[in-house]
């Protein structure tokens, strides 16, 4: 009896030491992860090296990284790589390819009033007809008495020749087109028009109408009259009075252009 008893108690005791087994193993663990942690957040400055070298290769397509050396010895940790990365990729500034695609656009405008200008040359040369670069677009001024007769806002057949001139040079993109009326400021007050508000807007949208019936879409068209307010003459003399009778239709920018330029466009070569 007394063997039993003692067998019992050295099994007792054995089974409230096994704890330490465990606490051992929790121990030995947790000394292999502080372990592990420190040796991630060490940087070795030769490792870093082909790291960044790696980078450079696949960036540039040679053998060498285009990274400062200085700032990759000196700048660790976030800030090392980040100074890293800004010396293999350089992208260009929104600044500078909105500039590109100004000048472009800018060319493209260009060709397109030289086309125009050459279109209605013998007119031009007559100072019948003027075409200007604008900050807005190419502007197209026609003397009324090409399109309409006096006081009249309804398109004579030389208008329709005319305005079929420069049709095809602007039908094939998407730019705005505005067609602004003018007169001078010798009052107008018939049946038909009370004043040269009237006698503006309407001449404007005989030849909006014109413009989308020779395939413009109308999406891209708008008509204003302007009257006697945006005078290009003086209305001393018959003359300068001439100049003021006009119709301007503005083929616009797509792009917004900031300069304030006007630029008389002749008939020449294109380039």
């Amino acid at each position: 009896m007394s063997k039993l008893i003692r067998k019992r108690v050295e099994e007792d005791q054995e089974n409230h030491e096994r704890w330490l087994v465990s606490y051992a193993d929790f121990i030995t663990l947790l000394f292999a992860f502080f372990v592990v942690m420190y040796s991630i957040s060490s940087v070795e400055i030769g490792k870093y090296k082909q790291l960044t070298n790696s980078i450079g290769t696949a960036f540039s397509g040679n053998g060498s990284s285009g990274v400062n050396q200085t700032s990759t010895e000196k700048g660790l940790g976030a800030k090392g790589i980040t100074e890293a990365n800004s010396s293999i990729v350089k992208p260009l500034p929104l600044s500078h390819l909105y500039s590109e695609k100004l000048r472009r656009e800018r060319d493209s405008m260009a060709k397109t009033g030289v086309e125009v200008s050459n279109k209605l040359a013998p007119m031009i040369n007559e100072g019948k007809i003027q075409v200007i670069q604008t900050s807005r677009g190419i502007r197209i001024d026609i003397q009324d008495n090409l399109l309409f007769g006096a006081g009249s806002a309804d398109l004579s057949p030389t208008a329709n020749a005319i305005i079929s001139e420069i049709v095809p040079l602007i039908k094939d993109n998407q730019r705005k087109i505005q067609v602004e009326g003018h007169t001078d400021n010798t009052p107008i007050h018939n049946a038909t028009f009370f004043s040269n508000w009237e006698l503006s807007a309407v001449r404007a949208s005989s030849v909006v109408r014109l413009l989308s019936a020779l395939g413009i879409s109308e999406q891209r068209l708008s008509a204003t009259g302007l009257g006697a307010s945006q005078p290009i003459s003086e209305n001393e003399s018959e003359a300068g009075r001439a100049k003021n009778r006009r119709v301007s239709i503005i083929i616009t920018y797509e792009l917004p252009i900031q300069e304030d330029t006007s630029n008389v466009i002749t008939p020449k070569a294109l380039f």
